[in-house]
Formats: C-alpha cells, structure tokens, sequence
C-alpha cells in the first residue's frame, strides 16, 4: 500500500500492490506538463486504487484524443490517469516508497536538449504500441535573438526570456517533488527583468505553500503545464526548463535538496551536490 497527495493536500489516494511499470517519459507532452526534463509514473491496479480526498474538484486537460491529463486545481500538481485495469501515478506525489524501481525510458528520442539521460536503465525512443504513442505537435517558430521562449500544453499561456540565463539546476527538495510531481524540478533562473509574458498571463494560477517563505508553484489554469514565477524581492524569475519551446543554451549546473530526495530515484551524473539549498548566487 502505498499513499500519495498533491502540494496543497487537497487530493490525496492510496493504492495497493503489485506495482509495476515504474518508468521515466520524456516525452514533449510530459515535459511541458510537468515543467521538468521528464515524468515518472508507477502503474498501480485500478481495482486497488482509492481516492481519500478530491478537493474541489479534479481538473481534467485532454492532451490527446481520449486520453486525459489530471491535475489539482488549487496547487497544480498533476494526479492519477486511468487507463483500463491500471491507475498511472507519478512518482512525484507519493508519500511512501512504493517498492519499486524505475525500469525504462520511454520517449527517449524526445527528450529535450539540455536533459542528459545518464543512468544504465534500457532506453526506448518511443513506447509500446499498446500504452499510445505520442502526438506529432508542430516544431515552434524560431526564438527571437537573443531570446528563448516557451508555453504551456493546450498553448494558452506562452513568455519568453532574454539570454543569457544566470544559472539551471535540479531541485530535489520535497515541495518541488510534489508541485512537478517529478523526480525533481529542474528550473531556469533569469532577472525578473528578462522574463516578458507573450499571451496568457491572466490563465496563471500561482499557488504559495503556507509556511514557504519563497516557494510557490504557478500553472496554466486550463492545462496545469507548469509556467514561469516571478520573486520581486530577489529580482528573479524562475523558469520550468520543461516548458521552454528552445534550447537556451544552458545546461543543469548542479543538484540542490539531495538530502530530500526520492528514495527512488538514483543520480547517474556527476554534477555538483548540495544537501539543502545551492550557495548563494551573485546578486543580479
């Protein structure tokens, strides 16, 4: 039995054994939703699967036809999807260690530029016919000079940020587990100043955990794709790398909260560590 809520608490389930198909997907439609290099779900029976709270309502995005995206409306983590006798969950949002480990990726041929698969799992550049393949989605424009852009899945909300980017890392600390609902968020960090919303704004929702001093997850109100936050008292923007359309350039400079991290998730790269927050960046 394992049990597993969003960021905010509002939704929380549980599921029984046996668990299987622990994979990672990098697929484009995972990385916009998720704000992150990839997902990772665990396939539970559905016949042992039980919400305990829904808050609100769950929000539902079709991402492609018949297949639904779920996501807490409140906080922005995304949640379960069905899928016949089976309940995918990500990894992310769960409060035990479910036993299992991670066995494959899948999407591996779409994975984005500066995510590095580093770890011996087997990799798949798509996935068996029986689980669905991905949508074909249009290759983006070209980014202005000097600027890399990005958006959200369904396309409502989309920003650009002027280059050059001051820093990217992963975070593994528990709140960003749970706001990407991912191994970890990685994220891109720009002056409040570079950051220009291109249409959308209005659709984000920016959800602050309580007792947080700074953290905060904001996402597309229709899709839940994680998008940029802006925190005016340091002159930040912090940008999820997986909803960026272009390659910024920039590669991930080191892993933060390691301390905190997934006991299911291994590291396989050889980027610096930091047990709690990274060291003090230069003032902007």
């Amino acid at each position: 039995m394992v049990r597993g809520s969003c960021l905010c608490g509002s939704v929380a389930w549980e599921a029984s054994g046996p668990f299987e198909l622990m994979s990672h997907c990098h697929c484009s439609m995972c990385r916009k939703a998720h704000g992150t290099g990839f997902a990772t779900f665990l396939a539970a029976p559905a016949s042992g699967f039980r919400a305990l709270r829904s808050g609100d309502a769950i929000a539902r995005f079709e991402s492609s036809p018949g297949v639904f995206r779920t996501f807490c409306p409140r906080c922005g983590s995304a949640l379960w999807s069905p899928a016949g006798e089976r309940v995918f969950m990500p990894a992310g949002c769960l409060d035990d260690d479910p036993g299992a480990r991670p066995l494959a990726h899948l999407f591996a041929a779409s994975k984005a530029a500066w995510d590095e698969i580093s770890d011996s799992l087997p990799r798949f550049d798509t996935m068996p016919a029986e689980f669905g393949s991905e949508v074909a989605r249009p290759a983006p424009p070209p980014a202005p000079p000097g600027r890399v852009q990005g958006s959200c899945l369904c396309g409502a909300v989309a920003f650009e940020v002027e280059l050059p980017l001051r820093e990217m890392r992963h975070c593994h600390c528990s709140r960003c587990r749970k706001a990407r609902s991912a191994a970890h968020a990685t994220n891109v960090i720009a002056r409040e100043a570079a950051l220009r919303w291109l249409r959308g704004e209005e659709r984000v929702v920016s959800y602050k955990v309580p007792d947080a001093k700074f953290f905060a997850n904001c996402f597309c109100s229709a899709c839940g794709s994680k998008v940029p936050r802006v925190d005016p008292s340091r002159g930040l923007a912090i940008v999820p790398a997986g909803g960026l359309d272009h390659d910024p350039g920039a590669r991930p400079q080191m892993h933060i909260f390691v301390g905190s991290k997934a006991s299911w998730h291994e590291i396989g790269d050889s980027l610096p560590r930091h047990q709690v927050a990274a060291p003090k960046p230069p003032e902007p």
